[in-house]
């Protein structure tokens, strides 16, 4: 994303610097669905190793989405990280309703924490999940609480929604219950597959347009990216190897080739950016222009570029619920 407020994408247009659930699975209900786990657990991470020896009570998360797994299997964080700014703590429509009246503290922006507060929150689990956090960090955060880093053997932020939700179940005890709203999801994303199998195969591509003539164009790693290929789109190659290990690639109109795509779709907080894309000469030369196969869509208003960047086991139902008929429905938006 390229925009101040928006994930990771202030970092992109500066440097590049960072890179409800269907079929029985309701997180609105997570208590209910199974038994606390038995304790002390080990969760490997990206630094090593945690034992976390009691169910933890105050969980501090510092990962960009990590408090909706959080909040699915049936516990509040006291403490999370600012993201979207308009939306302290990530408290959108799939997940406000689990907060309730009982929000955490704002312990850091992204990548930058502060300890002091994370310390005085007394937590006895620090979750890391889709996070830069430094081995540093790490070291610091593992006085304070057991913490639990990135999912091994990944990038920074492209680890699948999977691993880091098995993850944080595991942590929490709650490991057979994370794998029910796994199982959950992925019947969703089939039954949408099943219903729309023209989308096989199918090129696509997630852009945001940050400024005239400058354009962040995903990885295939990236969330927004990974939520079009569960419905059975592919992201061209050339496109997550502009990226490297970066989540998007930063692209002038002159390379808007990249994107003439069977589906472009189009995310930004901007009213004018439609029209100043239409506008673009560059992209009005391109196929998926002409055809009308691009689709516009809010990152906030209504919140589906959110939904698509955050995609955990909350926002997905709701981003299928929602996008899943736009993109269906086909054309510009």
């Amino acid at each position: 994303m390229l925009r101040s407020r928006m994930p990771v994408v202030a970092a992109f247009a500066a440097a590049l610097a960072l890179g409800a659930c269907g079929s029985g699975s309701d997180p609105e209900e997570p208590a209910a669905a199974s038994g606390q786990g038995s304790f002390p657990v080990t969760v490997a991470h990206k630094y090593g190793s945690t034992e976390i020896k009691a169910a933890p009570a105050r969980v501090v998360t510092l990962g960009l989405s990590d408090q909706d797994a959080v909040l699915a299997l049936g516990v509040k964080p006291v403490g999370a990280v600012d993201w979207f700014g308009e939306k302290p703590f990530g408290k959108w429509p799939w997940a406000q309703p689990l907060w309730g009246s009982a929000p955490p503290e704002i312990v850091g922006e992204r990548d930058e924490y502060n300890f002091e507060k994370i310390a005085a929150l007394k937590p006895n689990l620090i979750l890391a999940q889709y996070s830069g956090m430094t081995k540093e960090n790490y070291a610091t955060l593992s006085q304070i609480a057991p913490t639990v880093g990135q999912p091994p053997k990944f990038d920074d932020y492209a680890a699948p929604w999977q691993d880091m939700t098995l993850a944080i179940g595991k942590a929490l005890g709650k490991e057979a219950r994370a794998k029910e709203l796994i199982a959950g999801i992925d019947k969703r994303f089939a039954d949408v597959r099943a219903q729309h199998p023209e989308w096989a195969g199918k090129t696509a591509a997630v852009v945001d347009p940050f400024e005239p003539g400058q354009y962040a164009v995903f990885a295939g790693s990236d969330p927004k990216a990974v939520f079009l290929t569960a419905l059975g789109f592919t992201i061209p190659d050339e496109i997550t190897k502009l990226a490297g290990k970066e989540n998007a690639t930063v692209v002038s109109s002159e390379r808007l080739d990249l994107v003439d795509v069977d589906r472009l779709l189009f995310l930004s907080s901007d009213p004018t950016a439609e029209s100043r894309v239409k506008a673009d000469k560059v992209y009005a030369g391109l196929a998926v222009a002409k055809e009308g196969r691009a689709t516009f869509l809010p990152y906030e208003e209504p919140p589906l570029g959110g939904a698509l960047s955050f995609n955990t086991v909350l926002s997905i139902p709701y981003a299928i619920d929602q996008v899943v008929p736009i993109l269906a429905g086909g054309g510009n938006k």
